[in-house]
Formats: C-alpha cells, sequence, structure tokens
C-alpha cells in the first residue's frame, strides 16, 4: 500500500481520536479527518501548529515520518520509530558486525548504481554520457578513485544546460537547488522510514559517517535515487517561469516523489515501495543471505 505524504502549510491543531489523524484549521472551524494507517510521511511547515503528544506517539508507532521545517519553511528535522521491527535486535547485530570489506562492497554497488542513473537521466535528454557509463563500470569496492566526484561534476554541469546559463550544484547555492533540496529531504525521509521498518539503524552507515548526523545509512541509500528528483526538478524547470520561491504549487508537485514511477527488479514500482525493496535487501545483505543490494534502474 502507498502512504500518503501530507503537507501542512498554516495554522492547524492537530490530534486524534480512534487512530485517524483529527485536523483542525485555526482560520475556521473545518475538521478533517484521515486514517494514520495511511500516512507514510508527516510534513509541519508553519510555525502555528499544535500537535499533541497522543499524536506523535500513535504516528510514530504507525511508523510515520514528521518532518518539521525552520522558520525559512525548509526541512529541518525527524522524527522517526525507535522499535520498528519484531526482530530489531538481530537486525541491528549484523549490521554493527558488518566487517569493512563488506561496506566497501556496497558503497561500490552504491555508487554503480548511482551513476548509471545520472547517465541514463542525461541520455533521456539527448545529452552525451558515455563517459558516465564507463565510469559507472570502473567503480571499485569503496569508489578509492572517487568516480561519484567525476561523475556529478560532469552530470551536474550538463544537466540544465538547456534552460541555465550555469548551474552549481550546492545546499546554499541559487535555484533551482531550493527545489533539489526540498525534494531530497522528502527523499531521505522516505528511505529513513523504510529503514527503521527494515530493522536498520539509520544512524550507522556504511560510506557515510558523521558524528552530527543521525541519518548516515539513509545518506547512503538515497544515492541512486537523486536522479529521481532531478528529473522532476529538470520538469519544473522547463515548465515553470518562477522556481526562485518554494511556492506551495511547487511544493505540491514534489511531495509527489513517494509516488514516482521507478523501475526495480525488472517491474514498475511507486518510489515509496521501491524503497522498502531496496532497504530489505540491504538488511538481506547485512545478513550474508543475498549479495547484492536491489536498486532502481531509470
Amino acid at each position: 500500500m502507498i502512504k500518503r505524504t501530507l503537507c501542512f502549510t498554516q495554522p492547524v491543531y492537530l490530534s486524534t481520536t480512534k487512530n485517524q489523524l483529527v485536523i483542525k484549521y485555526a482560520e475556521n472551524e473545518q475538521v478533517k479527518k484521515v486514517p494514520i494507517e495511511d500516512i507514510g510521511v508527516l510534513v509541519l511547515e508553519h510555525a502555528q501548529i499544535t500537535v499533541t503528544h497522543t499524536l506523535i506517539s500513535l504516528l510514530l508507532g504507525n511508523n510515520v515520518a514528521v518532518i518539521t521545517c525552520d522558520s525559512h519553511h525548509l526541512p529541518q528535522g525527524m522524527l522517526l520509530n525507535l522499535n520498528g521491527h519484531s526482530e530489531q535486535h538481530q537486525h541491528f547485530s549484523f549490521q554493527l558486525e558488518a566487517r569493512q570489506l563488506i561496506k566497501d562492497r556496497f558503497w561500490q554497488q552504491t555508487i554503480k548504481a548511482k551513476i548509471s542513473n545520472q547517465s541514463a537521466l542525461l541520455k533521456m535528454n539527448g545529452i552525451e554520457a558515455a563517459n558516465m557509463v564507463y565510469w559507472s563500470k570502473k567503480v571499485d569496492q569503496g569508489d578509492s578513485k572517487n568516480l561519484e566526484a567525476r561523475a556529478a561534476a560532469y552530470y551536474w554541469q550538463k544537466l540544465f544546460v538547456d534552460h541555465l546559463q550555469s548551474f552549481r550544484r550546492g545546499r546554499f547555492g541559487e535555484p533551482p537547488n531550493n527545489l533539489l533540496n526540498y525534494g531530497y529531504a522528502i527523499l531521505r525521509a522516505i528511505i529513513a522510514r523504510s529503514l527503521v521498518a527494515s530493522g536498520l539503524l539509520p544512524i550507522l552507515g556504511y560510506h557515510h559517517h558523521n558524528k552530527y548526523n543521525a541519518y548516515c545509512l539513509a545518506d547512503d541509500v538515497i544515492e541512486p535515487y537523486r536522479p529521481y528528483v532531478d528529473q522532476l526538478v529538470l520538469e519544473l524547470v522547463r515548465s515553470e517561469d518562477n522556481y526562485e520561491i518554494l511556492t506551495p504549487a511547487l511544493k505540491k508537485q514534489l511531495l509527489m516523489i513517494p509516488v514516482l514511477d521507478v523501475h526495480i527488479n525488472q517491474q514498475l514500482r511507486p518510489l515509496m515501495l521501491a524503497v522498502h525493496q531496496t532497504t530489505s535487501s540491504l538488511y538481506k545483505c547485512y545478513a550474508n543471505i543475498e549479495k547484492n543490494i536491489l536498486f532502481p534502474v531509470m
């Protein structure tokens, strides 16, 4: 079942009754209800949103990723369930005991899939990508030659070339970086939520490691999925006259990321379900049941 992504951009009072999210709008007496079991991601954007503790508990108990935003309406923090799997201790053990050689192999598979999807997106838009295809085949364990960075430099130089005079990818860079940042934040929440459901620790990555980052594993798994956000942003750049400000209309389109069509394991799946296949296969790799992580193919 595809879970819903809800975003609140105005003052509301959020509570619960009978396992439903109850939404009371401040500007009128309108009340709406949504079954909590239907929700996958909840984005709290406005400063004047009130949420009851009972609701938070139920949301986390149903493995809903709750995203809070800062004063600039950009994703800032995330709440996740700490007990997302019935065999969590065993799953954690496999993850904690993984040797560096295994982690390097995971990262090799991840970067191969990422560069392959980046090259596919360029080719879909009529851009030469033979070098990207070559680099994807040359990634070694741990990507010791840092082909990810070489591919990224070429990729970002070419992706928006027909629509922008120049573009430099950066968190605090010029638009459409704002669209990319927002899209990646939604994608990261989807992946972190799925990792918890698969009984894995989002904080313990196989490549990323940062004492200030609670979602290192999500930042590993996200890499091959980024081009799907890039594709959506490219379509917005083509169709929108003004994307310097993240308007509600733009956010609405970016919140469609969970239902984007994704090819994985020779089948077409909504992105949210594809991510769960990826995280499930990652656990099986940690447990030595499988050798390869299942990633999407553009």
